[in-house]
């Protein structure tokens, strides 16, 4: 549980923003399921798109000692990102982003980037802007990812 600073008052939320109106509140909803259906597939997206860039392949074993996950995971993911035309691979060979991949990952990665950057510019601790920008990502809105940009900016330049 978070405890609140003695000297700020309590963060309570007035009426209209716990409850707002009822087609407001479903178009809320309805924009966290829809990055709940694509976060995990850009997460895998992305980290094969980073595997070749610095390590030259895309092999399931290192997708999933750095997902945390079992290889069959793994497999199952690979599967769901081949039928989705986002990935290609050849027998006994590493994994390859398609093109419309690589536009994905391209896109999650400069996300990634702004919401990390706005994180350490407000002064989180890198480990955590690491851990909270990998969730944060996919929960903003572009314009909420331009103003992050433009608040980062803003603190690099002064």
């Amino acid at each position: 549980m978070i405890e609140p600073p003695d000297e700020s008052p309590s963060p309570c939320l007035c009426e209209a923003d716990a409850l707002p109106p009822s087609d407001q509140h479903a178009q809320q909803y309805a924009a966290v399921r829809n990055a709940h259906e694509t976060e995990l597939l850009e997460d895998y997206v992305e980290l094969i798109g980073d595997l070749i860039e610095h390590q030259g392949e895309a092999r399931s074993a290192d997708i999933a000692q750095r997902m945390g996950v079992s290889q069959a995971t793994v497999s199952k993911m690979v599967a769901r990102l081949k039928g989705l035309g986002l990935v290609a691979s050849k027998p006994y060979r590493s994994l390859f982003l398609t093109e419309r991949g690589e536009e994905m990952a391209a896109m999650s990665r400069q996300r990634h980037a702004i919401v990390l950057r706005f994180l350490r510019a407000l002064g989180i601790s890198d480990d955590t802007a690491r851990i909270d920008a990998e969730g944060m990502e996919h929960h903003v809105s572009e314009e909420t990812l331009a103003a992050m940009q433009r608040f980062s900016q803003q603190r690099e330049s002064s």
